[in-house]
């Protein structure tokens, strides 16, 4: 099998997220850690993904900075990884991938999970893009700008 291209030099940004992201274990275990898990063991009966692929994604998304390892803090010989603030940066795209799922994925009465804010207990509302005003903003109402840098 060929080596894909990497993308990290590429000028979209979202081509150089998908560089990082793109593989679909990296969004889980992503969507894992954000949901409290932290073991390699927790991560690998939550996705029941074979342990060399975990491993293998796990050390990509350490190389990565979106996950770090630390000592267990139950003060036992394991390690748990957690997110790094570059990887706590990416819960507006697990948001997102989860609403837009829950919008177009889900039949009527389908079993699914709920967002909830601590605080309140209420579910979270859906995310927006937003002008400077407040008003939502859709496809038709931005533009991308190439910049010269």
């Amino acid at each position: 099998m060929a080596k894909r291209r990497s993308l990290d030099t590429d000028r979209c940004p979202v081509a150089r997220s998908l560089d990082v992201m793109g593989e679909r274990w990296a969004l889980l275990i992503v969507r894992d850690a954000f949901d409290g898990m932290r073991r390699f063991g927790e991560f690998q009966k939550s996705l029941g993904v074979a342990r060399n692929i975990l491993a293998d994604r796990l050390r990509n998304l350490v190389d990565a900075n979106i996950l770090e390892t630390k000592p267990a803090s139950d003060g036992t010989s394991y390690e748990e990884y957690v997110l790094t603030p570059k990887g706590r940066g990416l819960f507006p795209v697990i948001v997102g991938l989860r609403q837009w799922g829950e919008a177009h994925l889900y039949g009527a009465g389908d079993a699914h999970s709920v967002m909830l804010e601590h605080a309140s207990g209420k579910p979270i509302q859906s995310m927006t893009l937003q002008d400077a005003q407040g008003q939502a903003l859709g496809p038709d109402d931005v533009w991308v700008k190439k910049t010269t840098d």
